[in-house]
C-alpha cells in the first residue's frame, strides 16, 4: 500500500528544507523553462514555509492555490527556485484576489521576492481572481529564488506567478487560462498514467473509508482518492467534527475510522486522525491517493469509464480505470460530472408528503427554493499567562457586528439562498473567517479576555449539505415518520432528524453566521440499498450526504457515522458485483438475499 504513485517532496518541512538549500548550493535545475517567459504554480513551490494548500474551489477559479493562514500573524515565507534559460529584464505578475475589498485596507496583502529583492508593488487588492503586477526586475543568474512574503498573517493567497520579457499579462477568462496554462506548462491532453482497479472511491471521509474497507476486505483492488493529506473528512484533524450516529451493522468497520465524543474543534482529533490513518494503512488492497483531487468523470451509454485526478501540489494526473465506482465526494462531483440525475435545495413539502406542521416553512416550503443547510468553520482559543493582543480587523467587524465569542461550535454556520453551497464556497468560508476574527476581536476588548488567542482556525469548509444525487429510491422524511423498513435496508438510525436554518431568518437582529436546528426525536429509520446506487448511471455508488435523499430526509443520516454505514454496505456490494460481473442494480433485482446475508455477517465473503 502506497500514500500516492508519485511522491512530492512537500511532506515533511525539515526535509524540504535540506532539499532546497541543497539545490541552491549546487544549482541544480528543478524546471527547464522557456527563453522568454516562465510560469510557476504556487502550489507547486518546493518548500511551502507557513504557507497552505487551498484545493477545494478550483471548480470555481481553476486551480489549487497557496493562502498565508497565519490568523494574524504573518506566516513564513513560502519559496521555491527554477532554473532561467536567459538572463535580462523580467516583468512579474501574481494571480491573486483581494478577499474582502471596501474602504479598509486589504487584509491579504504580500509581495513577491527574487533572489531576496522584494518586487515594488504589494498585491492582494484586486476584488476577483485576477492577474496583478508585482514588478520587473533585472535576473541575472541562471538559478532564481522566488518567495511569497506574508504582510499580515490573514489570509493572502496566491495562485500562480507569471515572468515574461514583454509586459503582457496572461489571461483572465478560466478557459483562456486553462488553455493558456496548458501551453505554458507543456501539459499533455490527457493523463500522463493510467491504472486500473476494481473499485475506485472518490473521496476519502468516513463513507470513503468504510466503502474502501469492506471492498478490499472482501478481495477487491481498491484506489481511494483524497484532495487532502489526512483522511477523515470533517472528522479529519483538518476540520474537527467529532462523528454522531450508530454504527448499525458494521461497528467493526467504523470504530476504526471514526472518532471520540469530544468538544467540536478540540485539538483531540489529531489522536483520532493518527489512529485512522494507522488502521487504513494496515488494509491490504486498498491503494490510497492523499493529496489527489478528481477533475474529472467520463461515461459513455451511462457507463463511467475512468475519474481522472491531478496531485495538488505538483500537478501531474492519473486516470484512475474500475467496473465500478463510489462517489463519496460529498458534493457529488463524479456523478456530476459523468451525468447523473440529481437534486440541490428543497423540495416542495408536497414532492414526498413531508408535511410536519410544527415547523411550517423552516422544515420544507410550499414551492420549491436553494435553501441548504450551511458549512461551518469551527476554531479553538487558548488562554495565556499573560496579555496576548489581537490585530484591529475593521474588515471583519461589519460580518461580526457585535457579536463576541472565544469560542465556536457547530451552530457557526452559513448559508443564503444566494448562495451555492458550491459555487459559491470560497465566498462562504471567507465569510466565515470574517465572523471569526470579528467576533473574537469583539471579544478581546472585554478585560476578562485579555488572555485568550486563536490557537486553530480551520480554513476548510465543513459542509453539512450540496448535491444530492438520485437513486432507485429517494429516501425522505416520511420514510423516517412512517417508521418505514425495507427488504433492502441496510442503514440504520435512532439519531434524532435535525435540519438547521439561520438564525437570522427568525431574527434579523441575529449574526447571519448562526444557525438553529428543529430537531424530530425519532425511533429506528432504515435507508435502503437502491438509495446508495444512481438512476441513471449504471455503474455508480454514492455514500455520504450527496445520496438519494431528500432536503429534510438528510437532516438525519448526513452525520458521519451513518454516512459510514453507507460507505460499508456499498462496498460489500461492490464485492458482490464484483463476483458476479453485474450492476449495482442487478445486486437488488437478482442477489438481494445473498447481499442482505452479507451485510448481517460480514464475514462471508473474504477469501
Amino acid at each position: 500500500m502506497f500514500e500516492k504513485v508519485r511522491k512530492c517532496p512537500k511532506q515533511n518541512t525539515n526535509l524540504r528544507s535540506v532539499i532546497l538549500f541543497f539545490f541552491l548550493i549546487v544549482g541544480m535545475p528543478l524546471t527547464l523553462l522557456c527563453q522568454n517567459d516562465f510560469l510557476i504554480e504556487a502550489e507547486s513551490f518546493l518548500d511551502k514555509g507557513g504557507w497552505v494548500t487551498d484545493p477545494q474551489f478550483i471548480q470555481q477559479m481553476g486551480s489549487t492555490y497557496l493562502m498565508a493562514h497565519g490568523m494574524g500573524h504573518p506566516v513564513a515565507d513560502a519559496t521555491t527556485q527554477m532554473d532561467v534559460a536567459e538572463t535580462g529584464i523580467y516583468f512579474v505578475w501574481a494571480r491573486t484576489r483581494n478577499w474582502i475589498p471596501g474602504k479598509w485596507e486589504a487584509p491579504g496583502r504580500f509581495k513577491v521576492t527574487v533572489n531576496g529583492t522584494a518586487l515594488e508593488n504589494t498585491l492582494g487588492l484586486h476584488p476577483k481572481w485576477n492577474w496583478e503586477y508585482a514588478g520587473q526586475i533585472e535576473i541575472d543568474t541562471k538559478i532564481v529564488v522566488v518567495s511569497l512574503h506574508d504582510l499580515t498573517g490573514f489570509n493572502g493567497r496566491c495562485d500562480a506567478i507569471y515572468f515574461s520579457k514583454e509586459k503582457i499579462a496572461p489571461p483572465e477568462d478560466l478557459t483562456d487560462l486553462e488553455i493558456w496554462r496548458q501551453e505554458k506548462l507543456q501539459e499533455p491532453s490527457s493523463p500522463e498514467a493510467e491504472l486500473t482497479y476494481d473499485l475506485v472511491v472518490t473521496g476519502g471521509g468516513l463513507a470513503g473509508c468504510a466503502s474502501a474497507i469492506a471492498a478490499a476486505e472482501s478481495g477487491l483492488k481498491v484506489a481511494l482518492i483524497h484532495d487532502r493529506p489526512v483522511l477523515g473528512g470533517n472528522a479529519s484533524s483538518e476540520i474537527r467534527v467529532h462523528t454522531l450516529g450508530i454504527y448499525g451493522k458494521f461497528e467493526r468497520i467504523l470504530s476504526m475510522i471514526d472518532t471520540e465524543h469530544y468538544p467540536n474543534g478540540s485539538v483531540e482529533a489529531v489522536i483520532d486522525q493518527e489512529r485512522r490513518d494507522a488502521n487504513m494503512k494496515k488494509i491490504s488492497n486498498i491503494d490510497i491517493y492523499l493529496n489527489w483531487r478528481a477533475y474529472d468523470a467520463v461515461s459513455e451509454d451511462d457507463v463511467i469509464q475512468y475519474v481522472d485526478a491531478r496531485h495538488t501540489s505538483n500537478g501531474e494526473r492519473i486516470r484512475f480505470k474500475a467496473p465500478l465506482f463510489v462517489d463519496s465526494s460529498g458534493d457529488g462531483w463524479i456523478g456530476y460530472w459523468s451525468g447523473a440525475e440529481y437534486s440541490y435545495g428543497r423540495e416542495s413539502v408536497y414532492t414526498y408528503g413531508e408535511e410536519w406542521e410544527e415547523w411550517g416553512e423552516l422544515w420544507s416550503p410550499e414551492e420549491p427554493d436553494n435553501a441548504v443547510m450551511g458549512s461551518s468553520i469551527l476554531f479553538q482559543t487558548v488562554q495565556d499567562s499573560v496579555a496576548v493582543t489581537f490585530p484591529d480587523v475593521p474588515w471583519a467587524l461589519p460580518v461580526a457586528k457585535g457579536h463576541k465569542a472565544v469560542a465556536g461550535e457547530w451552530y457557526w454556520e452559513f448559508s443564503r439562498n444566494d448562495l451555492h453551497q458550491i459555487h459559491d464556497g470560497e465566498q462562504i468560508r471567507d465569510h466565515m473567517l470574517r465572523a471569526i476574527y470579528g467576533s473574537f476581536s469583539n471579544a478581546k476588548s472585554d478585560k476578562e479576555n485579555q488572555f485568550y488567542k486563536l490557537k486553530w482556525v480551520s480554513y476548510l469548509l465543513g459542509k453539512r449539505e450540496s448535491r444530492r444525487l438520485v437513486g432507485d429510491h429517494v429516501f425522505t422524511f416520511r420514510d423516517v415518520l412512517d417508521k418505514r423498513q425495507f427488504k433492502d435496508s441496510v442503514v440504520q438510525e435512532i439519531r434524532e432528524v435535525d435540519i438547521h436554518f439561520q438564525q437570522n431568518l427568525l431574527d434579523d437582529s441575529k449574526p447571519d453566521f448562526l444557525s438553529k436546528a428543529l430537531f424530530y426525536k425519532t425511533e429506528m429509520y432504515y435507508i435502503p440499498y437502491r438509495s446508495l446506487y444512481s438512476k441513471n448511471i449504471k455503474n455508480l455508488f454514492m455514500a455520504g450526504r450527496c445520496f438519494s435523499t431528500s432536503h429534510a430526509g438528510l437532516g438525519g443520516p448526513r452525520v458521519m457515522r451513518t454516512t459510514g454505514q453507507m460507505g460499508a454496505a456499498v462496498g460489500f456490494a461492490a464485492a458482490l458485483c464484483h463476483k458476479y460481473k453485474v450492476n449495482p442494480r442487478t445486486i437488488y433485482q437478482s442477489y438481494l438475499d445473498e447481499y442482505m446475508q452479507v451485510i448481517e455477517n460480514q464475514q462471508w465473503l473474504r477469501p
